[in-house]
């Protein structure tokens, strides 16, 4: 049946549900004052090879083997704690948002830390923990949901951008096929590492609507790290993103 004219066709169908959603306009009208915060993705502990997806109950969690996204956006994050970590929310002794200016202490520059050598933290890994998060938007979802990569999984991240970049032009080209397999450090210590598949191409209706997501959540983004920088409050390493100890 044909669509009346000014007649809101609803469109679930794929990544095109962002065609009927102004991201930037509901959440200013809906958020203010309050804290964007997204649903997290959590990496496992102990080399369990499930993902923890949120659900609509903040309560509860779905394991699944794995899951097909569009990486939205992606940037560093740096934590170094002088106590080992054991868990929890406690900010760490000096963080960084943009993997490139620490701030706490020791703070400063990241590249020229001592604690961003090798040797510096346990089983010769470095005491000042590298992180990479994503911004992912699963299919028939309007908000994205973030993951947070460990240092061990950065190395085969890497080489899933030289895979796909000459193919998309970038990230955010197509769907991301996310996996997990299971590997042990040095110390005997098993941990989950990150797999990433290109699944397809995104069409060019697709892309259409994921180019104005992508713009709202680099200024989400941009907003978060300016506010960290600016103030005492440090990146917080959860439980789910506790680096098991890798060496170089």
């Amino acid at each position: 049946m044909k669509a009346k004219k000014n007649e809101i066709v609803e469109v679930d169908n794929g990544y095109l549900a962002l065609q009927n959603f102004d991201i930037k306009n509901a959440m200013a009208s809906e958020m203010e004052g309050l804290d964007a915060a997204f649903d997290v993705i959590k990496m496992p502990s102990g080399g369990v090879t499930m993902f923890e997806m949120p659900t609509d109950n903040p309560e509860e969690t779905e394991s699944v083997k794995e899951f097909s996204a569009v990486i939205l956006h992606h940037h560093p994050l740096r934590a170094y704690y002088k106590e080992e970590y054991t868990g929890g929310n406690n900010p760490p002794d000096c963080g960084s948002v943009d993997g490139v200016h620490g701030v706490g202490e020791p703070s400063g520059d990241c590249a020229v830390c001592v604690y961003n050598d090798f040797g510096t933290g346990k089983n010769g890994s470095k005491a000042c923990k590298e992180r990479r998060r994503l911004y992912l938007l699963l299919e028939g979802e309007v908000f994205p949901k973030i993951l947070s990569l460990p240092t061990s999984s950065l190395k085969p991240f890497s080489r899933y951008l030289m895979r796909c970049l000459p193919k998309w032009g970038r990230s955010s080209g197509g769907v991301t096929k996310f996996t997990l397999t299971k590997a042990t450090n040095n110390g005997g210590i098993a941990y989950a590492k990150a797999q990433f598949q290109m699944e397809r191409r995104l069409t060019e209706p697709e892309l259409e609507q994921i180019e104005k997501l992508i713009d709202e959540v680099k200024v989400i983004a941009q907003v978060a790290m300016e506010t960290s920088s600016t103030s005492s409050k440090l990146v917080t390493m959860t439980d789910s993103e506790a680096e098991m100890p890798v060496s170089a």
